[in-house]
């Protein structure tokens, strides 16, 4: 683990110099197209009023030659103007559906596909499959990557020869035939949307609620999403993920063109992923890098991520920049952390491993004699803050979260300003 020093972030006013309009506040959808004219944000206090309305503080007085530069990891002044990530093109015309093969067929990875999992693969070629029908043909070994069986979470190569079996496609629902129970599922959708157009929708997701399932997870966002399938049977897609027990920002894919353009975004790194933690104790320095190899320890009862060396069997790099917004004595801290990396618990892995674990984590807290100060819920204390990532069609989605509700307890009770500007917004890209 390497860890490199930064000096101290300026201080700004608790506006920032974020631009108005955009996505309404947290638990209300914008008005589909938002994202077309400009960024689109969805950015209020937690007390109500837009961060529009709030002081800005002035610039410095230096001259421009002096001020630090926007990729500066100290920040910027509050006037300077936020760098905008370049837009996705949308393509002539959208590639046709794949038809749904009715025997073995067998078919080669190509240059685009290169590095998708198996099930996303899967989703990106035959839209509309469930995600009970892809985990199913793949845990029975029907699915064979050059005549091997894989697992969902495998990724391809391009090149590779793919054995697809006969698939089936669920038969679509329209909205009026919805049975009681997924009307409340719909509803329960939409009180959770942040912000929706007819291409991108963005979660507010509950801590507590699994986006995909797994063994013994019978509810979960994935199996949610089967009540939007459109008329041509297509359901909206995940785009990435967040650990079950992490609240926020949670970004879908309405239709295959925006799953495409999203996810290459992703994959090239235009995508900004700002998080909110409360940890025990206050990391030194305040602000920093961790850069360390994860790699996965499975057992018959759990799996952990842990920090291993170059080289190791199934070792990945990974990048996590972290920021002290406040603190609550030398007891706790708020951080800001910024994952230039996607990897699985990565945040919490990196957080425990520099010794400041994340608060209410069941399975990265392991400081002995450390007792959580009362008030506070013995919860994971992890928001996924806010995500800014060029729209499909092009501007720039930036949508921010809510503190769930432990977390705001846990805020009030310390005395902490959860309307205060995040220092790590400006934090390097690679």
């Amino acid at each position: 683990m390497s860890r490199r020093t930064k000096k101290p972030l300026a201080k700004r006013g608790a506006s920032g110099d974020r631009p108005k309009g955009g996505a309404k506040a947290a638990g209300r959808p914008a008005k589909a197209g938002a994202a077309k004219a400009g960024p689109v944000r969805g950015n209020r206090g937690e007390d109500g009023r837009p961060l529009s309305a709030r002081p800005v503080r002035k610039r410095s007085e230096r001259p421009a030659a002096e001020r630090p530069s926007p990729e500066r990891f100290a920040g910027r002044s509050s006037a300077a103007p936020r760098p905008r990530p370049e837009p996705v093109p949308a393509p002539e015309a959208a590639k046709p559906d794949a038809p749904l093969p009715t025997k073995v067929e067998t078919v080669t990875v190509t240059a685009d596909e290169n590095g998708m999992r198996v099930d996303r693969f899967l989703e990106a070629r035959f839209p509309g499959l469930s995600f009970s029908h892809i985990q199913r043909i793949v845990r029975k070994g029907e699915l064979r990557v050059n005549g091997k069986r894989a697992d969902s979470k495998d990724r391809l190569e391009e090149g590779q020869s793919v054995r697809i079996p006969p698939l089936k496609l669920d038969t679509p629902k329209l909205p009026g035939h919805l049975s009681e129970a997924e009307q409340k599922t719909l509803v329960a959708l939409k009180e959770m949307t942040l912000f929706e157009d007819a291409d991108v929708l963005v979660l507010n997701k509950p801590a507590g609620l699994a986006v995909q399932g797994g063994s013994g997870t019978t509810k979960h966002i994935d199996q949610m999403l089967e009540v939007m399938r459109d008329a041509k049977g297509q359901k909206p897609r995940l785009v990435h993920r967040i650990d079950k027990e992490t609240a926020g920002c949670l970004l879908v894919a309405k239709t295959r063109f925006a799953a495409t353009a999203l996810t290459g975004s992703f994959r090239h790194r235009s995508a900004r992923k700002i998080y909110w933690a409360l940890v025990a104790g206050v990391p030194k320095p305040k602000q920093g890098r961790i850069s360390t190899y994860l790699a996965k320890d499975e057992s018959e009862e759990d799996s952990i991520m842990r920090v291993a060396k170059h080289g190791d069997d199934g070792a990945s790099h990974a990048v996590t920049y972290y920021a002290v917004v406040e603190t609550s004595g030398q007891k706790l801290a708020w951080v800001s952390l910024k994952p230039v990396t996607g990897r699985t618990h990565q945040l919490r892995a990196h957080m425990a491993h520099i010794g400041h674990a994340i608060v209410g984590d069941p399975k990265y807290f392991n400081i002995e004699n450390w007792q959580l100060p009362g008030g506070l819920q013995n919860r994971l204390h992890l928001l996924a803050r806010r995500i800014v990532i060029p729209h499909p069609r092009g501007g720039v989605i930036d949508v921010s979260a809510p503190l769930p509700a432990h977390m705001l307890q846990s805020w009030n009770l310390l005395g902490l300003e959860h309307d205060r500007f995040d220092p790590i917004e400006h934090a390097p890209e690679e």
